[in-house]
């Protein structure tokens, strides 16, 4: 697509001139009046604005505070006489990107418009990318509507705007880190960098050498200096996942920085100071590991300013089908295969299964079952047997242990169950599997209508 340029002049002879300059490049516009130039930009979008400063009635720097104003804001260049300095300064102070003087030379204003495009194309894609990061790491992409969750996105919602240290427990792959994201995208800092680091993975001297950084020469391979996470994330948000596994000599160093918000970097003995807020995430007991000597009671008391719980899911089975049906969306997308519909057989027993991984597991197993199934619909007799709890037992026994399970009944529909699960459903293949007639197996079915499915 041709970059679109407007020329503001009130000169005849400049505009035209630039207007037959520019043409051959550029999709060319010309106004000879700020007012004029308003409508234009009122009617339709440009990617730059060449304007001269001194015009009767409204100034170029009118033009500037209007460009300013627009939805996908144009770049400015502004013309000034030979000598304005100061004239060019403040328009740069009010938005301008750059500057010439007149006469003007077309081969520098050619390269000004170029920068001009750059510099608005980067700022059109980090906009994009802000946007992006906004919608999948608000609360609202946050994926659930249990009573549990509500009351985690209530409380990120009121503690992000502060400046508080905020201490994420629950267990592995409950979304701590996804939690920390939301907080730091719904807080001011949301335009500043969000750094995590994963404390579990590295050894206490790597880990030390990532948060604070090091000098040239600090200790054997640091062969140049290094600046750390925190100062990295200066403005922003570092998120310390796994804080319960770092070791003692951190633990005394990340109290300090807490204390005071300042370090050193290793091997030098310059103070630094960083504006950064502290989200910290654990799957461990701290309370207990404090009672245990594991862990320091002044950092604990530092980093548990504020307190968010993420529940497991089975404390939210709720939201299990909401979850399923994005992350089988999402993976049949990314694959190119059709959706696959769960029935609502399967759903009763994955809602009942515990999910000891969490939506870590739930969304391996989204993947999976997109992957092997490609479309069509998942019923309860392909589900693995973990899922389905003891394959023998119908889900209403699962659910409600018999009164009587040595009964000859129970008993009987037991073997039923199986025979039903081993046949996929089908009732010719279950009855040959039970030694009986499809009759017989009928007549069992209507008097135990648990046990009914379909045919396949």
């Amino acid at each position: 697509m041709v970059p679109s340029v407007l020329i503001v002049d009130d000169e005849k002879h400049t505009r035209e001139g630039l207007q037959q300059a520019l043409q051959e490049n550029y999709d060319v516009s010309v106004a000879a009046s700020a007012d004029e130039g308003f409508n234009l930009m009122d009617a339709q979008e440009f990617d730059v604005i060449v304007t001269d400063l001194r015009m009767p009635g409204k100034s170029g720097l009118k033009v500037i505070d209007k460009a300013l104003t627009l939805a996908n804001k144009p770049a400015v260049i502004m013309m000034t006489a030979y000598g304005s300095i100061d004239s060019a300064v403040e328009a740069m102070k009010r938005g301008a990107v750059d500057f010439l003087t007149k006469p003007v030379n077309i081969e520098r204003l050619e390269i000004l418009i170029q920068r001009a495009l750059k510099t608005r194309t980067l700022e059109v894609e980090v906009k994009q990318l802000h946007e992006r990061l906004d919608e999948k790491f608000s609360m609202e992409g946050i994926v659930g509507h249990s009573e549990r969750l509500k009351q985690v996105i209530d409380r990120v919602k009121l503690v992000a705007p502060s400046r508080a240290t905020i201490l994420i427990e629950g267990e592995t792959g409950t979304g701590k880190e996804l939690i920390a994201q939301a907080i730091h995208q719904a807080s001011p800092r949301a335009r500043a960098p969000f750094v995590p680091v994963h404390c579990a993975a590295l050894p206490a001297a790597l880990l030390e050498s990532e948060l604070f950084g090091h000098e040239k020469g600090a200790f054997t391979g640091a062969t140049e200096r290094r600046i750390g996470r925190f100062e990295a994330a200066d403005g922003g948000t570092v998120f310390l996942d796994e804080i319960g596994e770092i070791g003692p000599e951190i633990q005394v160093k990340l109290l300090r920085f807490l204390e005071t918000k300042s370090f050193e970097r290793i091997g030098s003995t310059k103070t630094m100071t960083v504006d950064v807020r502290l989200v910290a995430a654990t799957n461990r007991n701290l309370e207990q590991m404090v009672k245990d000597g594991k862990f320091r009671e002044d950092l604990y008391f530092r980093l548990n300013v504020v307190r968010i719980t993420t529940p497991a899911l089975r404390e939210r089975a709720d939201d299990i089908p909401v979850l399923l049906e994005h992350f089988v969306k999402l993976y049949a997308k990314e694959n190119g295969y059709d959706p696959i519909t769960i029935e609502p057989g399967a759903m009763q027993h994955l809602q009942r299964y515990p999910w000891p991984g969490n939506i870590r597991e739930l969304r391996n197993f989204a993947e999976n079952i997109v992957v092997l199934q490609r479309g069509g619909t998942l019923s309860e007799f392909e589900l693995e047997p973990k899922y389905r709890g003891d394959p023998t037992m119908p889900p209403a026994l699962a659910a409600s242990p018999p009164a009587n399970p040595l009964s000859v009944e129970e008993n009987e529909k037991r073997l039923l169950r199986e025979a039903l699960i081993k046949a996929r459903g089908n009732r010719t293949k279950a009855a040959e599997l039970m030694g009986i007639s499809r009759r017989t197996l009928h007549r069992k079915i209507a008097q135990w209508p648990e046990l009914d499915v379909v045919d396949r």
